[in-house]
């Protein structure tokens, strides 16, 4: 049986690489002694296979966790977010928890956009508004990324998928940006909106992410609607 977790990392465990929140989450597993499954070999690992990693420094309210349990071992699904919450470190919450078809696909191979909340600072929201009205005019927008060591200059005007201004004091935009073939960061927007600089994401959240089925559009899990009422936490360092 697969299990689907989704998770909120807010707070100072932003901070937190992707690498150490999954070590966080065998450590909860141990704790609360979930009948996982587990990989065969020299070194058995549990079967667990997250979404897109999120960049550091970016909270989130729509992560998400695949989990095999071992054969024959029932479980209470929906006790799930309460059994595990406890067992992870200040800042991470199970949301909510679901039984999914053992053939599904892997999340980072079904999501194909999400939405995220950027705060930004370093310029008034009418510089902000003009800056987003030309992106949204343009052919192209070229922006430098770095992959493996190596620079490369990606034109990301495809992924940016919508984009709108929310707040004004503080500015905050509530984007949509492609996940695929190569996942869109806010931070690599502000880079196209501005090149030269002058604007940065003082708080980052994602909100969401969407797959398509059969041309309809959806969560892999929908979260309580409480979960994604709280802004971004401000900070004073960039997300990467």
């Amino acid at each position: 049986m697969r299990v689907r977790l989704r998770f909120s990392k807010v707070g100072k465990v932003r901070w937190t690489s992707h690498r150490d929140i999954a070590r966080m989450w065998e450590r909860a597993f141990r704790r609360v002694q979930l009948p996982l499954a587990y990989t065969q070999g020299f070194s058995p690992r549990p079967k667990v296979s997250f979404g897109l990693a999120l960049p550091t420094g970016a909270e989130s309210v729509a992560e998400y966790l695949d989990i095999e349990l071992a054969p024959g071992a029932t479980v209470d699904v929906e006790s799930l977010p309460a059994l595990l919450s406890p067992a992870l470190p200040v800042g991470i919450d199970v949301l909510a928890a679901i039984g999914i078809d053992d053939r599904a696909d892997s999340l980072q191979h079904e999501v194909t956009s999400c939405s995220w909340t950027v705060e930004v600072v370093g310029a008034p929201v009418d510089k902000v508004e003009r800056l987003v009205a030309d992106a949204l005019a343009a052919d192209s927008l070229v922006v430098s990324r770095e992959r493996k060591g190596r620079l490369s200059e990606d034109d990301i005007r495809p992924g940016l998928l919508s984009v709108t201004i929310t707040g004004r004091d503080p500015v905050v935009l509530e984007c949509e940006l492609a996940a695929t073939p190569r996942a869109l960061r806010p931070t690599e927007l502000l880079r196209a909106l501005a090149p030269d600089g002058g604007i940065e994401a003082a708080g980052v959240r994602r909100t969401a992410q969407w797959i398509l089925r059969d041309g309809a559009r959806s969560e892999p899990l929908p979260a309580p609607l409480d979960a994604t009422d709280a802004p971004p936490a401000p900070s004073l360092e960039r997300a990467s």
